[in-house]
């Protein structure tokens, strides 16, 4: 099949300073019938590998996640939009997938056919692809129709929010995130610090039992319930960092909200 007999697709991402990782997912999203790359301030080389992958690239300031993510579909020439970070790779089995998607169909089928799906997210932690806990199945909504779905404005863990039934496809979306752990731990102090500043800002207030049982009820949740301990020390040094991070969160807002706001 063509890419003249199907729907057109356009692969989205953001980046800034992605240029380690950014040729692979490049790579992987070759099937699209565009790339949009949409940067923001960027001083490696990832503007000029975007270029030689025959990305369009969009320079522009940072809005934060959520609603730089949602500029980044709204500069995309086609409806039906991928998206995926500088980090991830496409498998060929959910390109087999989301090629089956966009195949021709009769116009009742098409009407009926979901405008949002969602796939797993294998994450690669400490050298090994996770399996069980957190880091699998990780489900991700990233492939869907723009005029029925888009991201939520949310600065840190946004998704997308989208009206209708959303489908499943087969294939993993794989994170190939090579940073060290001292990077991963700095990451997610920020992320906790943004969690904070956005639960705080919708009115949401931390009192000592989140502190105490949030880490713990995550633990028991991933560790035993997701079987995160049949992945190794990778699984449980990957569970502890998410529950520290849970922790750093709330102490974060008890602390905003000690100083008298």
């Amino acid at each position: 099949m063509t890419s003249a007999d199907r729907q057109p697709l356009s692969a989205v991402l953001i980046t800034r300073n992605a240029a380690g990782l950014l040729a692979g997912c490049l790579a992987s999203v070759a099937f699209c019938d565009e790339i949009v790359v949409v940067d923001s301030g960027s001083d490696d080389a990832t503007a000029e590998i975007a270029r030689r992958h025959g990305a369009r690239l969009v320079e522009t300031g940072w809005r934060g996640f959520g609603a730089q993510k949602q500029f980044a579909v709204e500069q995309a020439s086609h409806d039906r939009v991928l998206c995926i970070d500088a980090d991830e790779r496409v498998s060929a089995q959910l390109r087999e997938s989301i090629l089956a998607v966009l195949a021709p169909s009769a116009g009742e089928a098409r009407r009926l056919a979901p405008a949002a799906y969602r796939f797993a997210r294998r994450n690669r932690f400490m050298g090994r692809y996770l399996r069980h806990g957190e880091g699998y199945p990780d489900w991700s909504l990233r492939f869907f129709d723009r005029r029925s779905a888009r991201w939520s404005d949310d600065a840190v863990h946004e998704q997308v929010i989208a009206s209708g039934e959303v489908g499943t496809l087969a294939g993993d979306l794989l994170h190939e995130s090579a940073e060290s752990l001292e990077t991963y731990f700095a990451k997610q102090n920020r992320y906790s610090t943004l969690a904070a500043d956005a639960a705080l800002a919708s009115g949401r207030r931390a009192t000592v039992m989140h502190l105490l049982l949030s880490p713990a009820l995550r633990f028991i949740k991933f560790y035993f319930l997701r079987l995160g301990l049949l992945d190794g020390i990778p699984g449980l040094v990957h569970i502890l960092v998410g529950c520290a991070a849970s922790f750093a969160k709330y102490a974060k807002m008890l602390a905003f909200q000690r100083s008298g706001e």
